[in-house]
């Protein structure tokens, strides 16, 4: 199936429009819980090309939770205590994160697509936490009980004290980010089309991502705010913190794609989800080579090649209902002047 070029030829392509800044911040009526959905009213409407600074809560739990595991009162966000105490429960579910949005963007339609340039992520707590659960994670049978970490951060030297004499670089990054589905509401957990809850840690400040629009005005939500991940994300938490990000959102007109794809500085990035790892494997890979036959004029022979001696090919999650694989192409092998 064709796709449409979405890398270097739209690259950044807001900067010629008037940008202008908005800012969302988490409160009972400005998140989603547990969902993505294309039949709310939007918490915020902007136009294409606008910068929106959104902030978000962890996954954590409530303030009282942890406040009882040691965490200081003053060390959590006060909006953490609101939104736990003022989101109605009828309106929970069927999934757990808690995502602020929706960001209505003026002009996305079905069969758009919305490029999101995440242009800073700030953490907004000095600690992160992580657990394993009973029947959750890779190996549920191999830890049939739950158990709970806490993991201090330093914010000024953006590590993670893990444990005396483990320290881990902090890379943060939203592991849920993404649109409403065509009608109705999908479960906020397993990644698809729509993006959501991907986990892929490769998406920091200064990558750019873009997604298929499947409702009017897009409906992006953000959360699930992550101070670092290994790959794989194996006990089904990573560093879950409170994260603030900032966004630019561009509207690409009738630019057919079927699945999220990705750039950083240094790589282009191919995405697949499915409940299977072959066929998420697929996904990418195809995807992969359909973006290296448009945008870089490849004979599919070639690009299947490249991406053999080239490509990788990494698991992004394994525990989030469809698993994740993400095709991670370096940009540095491209050598030759681009038109």
């Amino acid at each position: 199936m064709r796709r449409t070029r979405l890398f270097s030829a739209i690259l950044f392509a807001a900067s010629a429009l008037h940008a202008q800044d908005y800012t969302l911040l988490a409160t009972p009526s400005t998140v989603e819980w547990g969902h993505y959905a294309a039949n709310v009213k939007p918490a915020l409407t902007v136009p294409s090309g606008a910068t929106v600074k959104i902030q978000t809560l962890s996954t954590c739990g409530p303030t009282d939770r942890l406040i009882a595991r040691g965490i200081k009162a003053e060390d959590i966000p006060a909006y953490n205590d609101d939104v736990y105490k003022g989101y109605p429960d009828k309106d929970k579910g069927p999934g757990g994160h808690i995502l602020t949005g929706p960001v209505f963007v003026e002009g996305a339609e079905p069969g758009d697509v919305l490029e999101v340039q995440i242009l800073k992520v700030d953490i907004d707590a000095n600690f992160a936490c992580n657990g394993l659960g009973l029947h959750r994670g890779f190996l549920p049978m191999e830890f049939p009980y739950s158990r709970q970490r806490l993991i201090p951060l330093d914010r000024a030297k953006m590590l993670g004290h893990f444990a005396p004499g483990i320290d881990i670089p902090l890379h943060p990054f939203f592991g849920s980010m993404g649109v409403a589905p065509s009608a109705g509401r999908v479960d906020s957990a397993p990644p698809f089309s729509h993006a959501g809850n991907m986990d892929n840690k490769e998406l920091v400040a200064g990558t750019t991502l873009y997604i298929p629009v499947s409702a009017r005005g897009a409906l992006f939500v953000a959360g699930d705010g992550h101070a670092g991940q290994g790959n794989g994300e194996v006990d089904i938490t990573a560093m879950e913190t409170f994260l603030t990000g900032t966004f630019r959102f561009v509207v690409h007109k009738k630019k057919p794609l079927i699945w999220p794809r990705a750039e950083t500085p240094t790589h282009y990035i191919t995405m697949g989800f499915s409940p299977d790892l072959k066929e998420a494997t697929e996904h990418a890979l195809r995807d992969m080579i359909d973006f290296l036959v448009e945008e870089k004029h490849m004979t599919r022979d070639d690009a299947y090649m490249l991406a053999s001696v080239a490509v990788d090919l990494d698991i992004t999650q394994l525990v989030d209902g469809n698993v994740g694989v993400h095709a991670m192409c370096p940009k540095n092998i491209f050598t030759a002047p681009q038109k």
